[in-house]
């Protein structure tokens, strides 16, 4: 493959297991890292070659930008592969590959500076004539002038950290008593978090829809935009299954939805694969952009199910130069997708992550059934990281069909030794507001029925 010939592959689990899997049928040597942790993990087996990057915690292996370019260097990577999470949306990271010549496999480093600032990408997409939220132009560290921007905005609002996201340093705001030690808490936790303790300010919109635009780009105003995905089922801003189409999203408004995220990517020149991000509201059927993620996102398969278009291998073809794939939605396999997030909690207990032995691993198999994982009966479950163990994909002709084929693969996943969301899900596809399209990004929190904790909004 013309551009590069041996891949460092910077992540764990499913999705560096993937990557490695796109790696060899393209003909590229795949060089693994992993943790102390992860010693025995898939992805270290199938890599050409695998280097151990360091101890358990994240920062001191995965998150370690020097060994990492150490590692590239030493075994003669001539690209770097992010995948998500992690260094995926790191400029500092992609700036130093450049530095030692190493191709990242991802958007420019100003497009991940820029769009990961969430202030500027705001600016970015209005002038792109892009709906966007409203809201405060700038991110504050200081109450003074975060209290001013509320000035024009009103109650409720929504703090969010400027460099980060999955729901660190963002708090709902109610009323104006509530602002200054909410704002105080969002700073402290989004320092933490991303070393940055900026927060913006927009409005809040009590019940809303999660909309998202998985998107190409071949870095010179090229793009490909692919029907949307809904990631409204949601706890605490952690997303729990997505679909594509959704079903709250009529074909007029989905044109909308393509064309502004086809503008906003061909606009900043975006490359490889990335998200556009809405939000829908149900009570008036607008639609604002809340943010782009320069990366792959954990969905993806619904879009991949669906368009027949492999996006991982899309990412390498990119980097590599070559065009964008072509695609015709009208002659693709259309129908409905649904991903279901197989995680290492206990859905009866908050949701508390639950490591320890996967005893049992018998995933279902069967026609529009597929399943991304890295993990593998008698393996030890890591307490160190996400506790993502899976992804159920199924794919049907239409809604009911792919929910009738939901049902009866997470009635056959045999699995023991750890408490998983394998039974949340088989709940959740019997759920009447679920199946009648009834929620929202707040709905397992406040309306769920099989909520037994009973918790309030955050």
């Amino acid at each position: 493959m013309p551009g590069f010939k041996r891949v460092l592959i910077a992540n764990r689990g499913e999705i560096a297991l993937r990557a490695i899997h796109v790696c060899h049928h393209l003909g590229l040597q795949a060089v693994a890292v992993y943790s102390t942790a992860d010693a025995v993990s898939p992805h270290v087996w199938a890599a050409d070659r695998a280097v151990c990057i360091g101890s358990p915690p994240a920062q001191n292996s995965y998150l370690a930008i020097a060994p990492l370019i150490h590692v590239a260097i030493a075994t003669g990577c001539d690209a770097v592969y992010p995948g998500y999470g992690f260094l995926a949306e790191n400029a500092e990271f992609a700036d130093k590959c450049a530095q030692h010549g190493i191709k990242f496999i991802g958007p420019s480093i100003e497009t991940i500076s820029v769009m990961g600032d969430k202030s500027k990408a705001r600016k970015i997409s209005l002038a792109q004539g892009v709906p966007v939220v409203p809201g405060s132009d700038d991110a504050y560290l200081e109450l003074e002038t975060a209290l001013k921007a509320t000035e024009g905005i009103g109650f409720p609002i929504l703090l969010k950290a400027r460099s980060g996201g999955g729901g660190k340093g963002m708090r709902v705001v109610d009323q104006l008593p509530q602002f200054a030690a909410a704002f105080a808490q969002a700073t402290r936790e989004a320092e933490a978090a991303f070393a940055d303790g900026a927060v913006y300010v927009e409005r809040f919109f009590p019940t809303v829809r999660h909309i998202e635009v998985q998107v190409l780009g071949d870095g010179k105003g090229g793009a490909v935009v692919f029907d949307e995905r809904d990631c409204s089922v949601q706890r605490r801003h952690q997303k729990l299954i997505e679909e594509s189409p959704s079903p709250a999203v009529s074909p007029d408004l989905r044109r909308d939805l393509l064309d502004v995220a086809a503008k906003l990517t061909r606009g900043i020149r975006y490359e490889g694969a990335g998200t556009v991000e809405f939000i829908l509201s149900v009570e008036t059927g607008e639609f604002f952009f809340i943010e782009m993620n320069t990366r792959i996102q954990v969905e993806h398969p619904v879009t991949e199910m669906r368009s027949g278009i492999d996006l991982v291998r899309a990412q390498f073809d990119i980097a590599a130069g070559k065009p964008l794939p072509d695609y015709d939605a009208s002659s693709q396999p259309g129908g409905h997708a649904i991903e279901f997030r197989i995680n290492a909690e206990d859905c009866r207990r908050n949701f508390q992550p639950a490591p320890g032995i996967l005893n049992r691993w018998r995933p279902p198999i069967g026609s529009g059934v597929r399943l991304d994982s890295a993990v593998f009966e008698g393996q030890r479950i890591s307490p160190f990281y996400d506790s993502l163990l899976a992804k159920l994909i199924v794919h049907g002709s239409s809604r009911e069909n792919a929910l009738r084929k939901a049902r009866d693969a997470l009635k056959r996943f045999d699995c023991e030794g750890i408490a998983t969301t394998i039974d949340f899900h088989r709940m959740l596809v019997d759920d009447e507001a679920f199946i009648g399209n009834a929620v929202h990004t707040r709905w397992i929190e406040t309306e769920w029925s099989g909520n037994s904790e009973g918790e309030s909004s955050p």
